[in-house]
């Protein structure tokens, strides 16, 4: 039975792009009307070319599998791209719809951050959807706070939605100067 094996988390590779492109495609037009023209979701190309940028910078892009197939992935950009953010992430997590609330955003949520504080980043930053109860409460559970609200930014499934804006510290976090070299 599928949810007998176990599931693995492991960095991404070009052969993990289209099953990543189809959780990430369901996600963003959960809600969002027929007609709506998509002009931002990546083509395949465009997710291997972000993919090696990121591992170019040495910015995690994880994939959570189970029974090979992938079932969710997570990864982080540079908050801001002027050199005083550089030390601050903005995160991502997708989980397939089939697999969610079977632990699987939790397994990418702590290799995510284990990844990001071994690679010396100090905050970790993400935007969730103020109705998603369930990643609210797993950032929490992670020790996210909280920090800001945007009220109204998403129109989906017919009324205006608002993002919860969520932080955590990394390693030594504010506490400590970054060393110089």
């Amino acid at each position: 039975m599928e949810s007998d094996l176990p599931i693995l988390i492991r960095p991404s590779r070009d052969t993990d792009v289209e099953p990543m492109l189809a959780i990430y495609r369901r996600h963003i037009r959960r809600g969002i009307e027929a007609g709506v023209e998509d002009t931002g979701t990546p083509e395949p190309d465009d997710l291997r070319d972000r993919r090696k940028n990121l591992r170019n910078r040495r910015l995690p892009h994880l994939v959570a599998t189970r029974g090979g197939d992938v079932v969710g992935y997570a990864y982080v950009v540079l908050f801001r791209k002027r050199p005083a953010y550089r030390f601050t992430v903005k995160h991502s997590i997708y989980v397939h719809h089939e697999h969610l609330g079977r632990g699987v955003g939790r397994l990418l949520m702590q290799a995510l951050i284990d990844a990001c504080a071994a690679a010396g980043f100090r905050q970790m930053i993400g935007y969730i959807d103020a109705e998603n109860t369930a990643s609210l409460t797993l950032h929490e559970r992670f020790g996210f706070a909280r920090v800001g609200l945007l009220p109204a930014v998403a129109y989906r499934y017919g009324k205006w939605s608002d993002s919860v804006m969520v932080q955590r510290s990394l390693g030594a976090g504010a506490t400590q100067p970054i060393p110089p070299g």
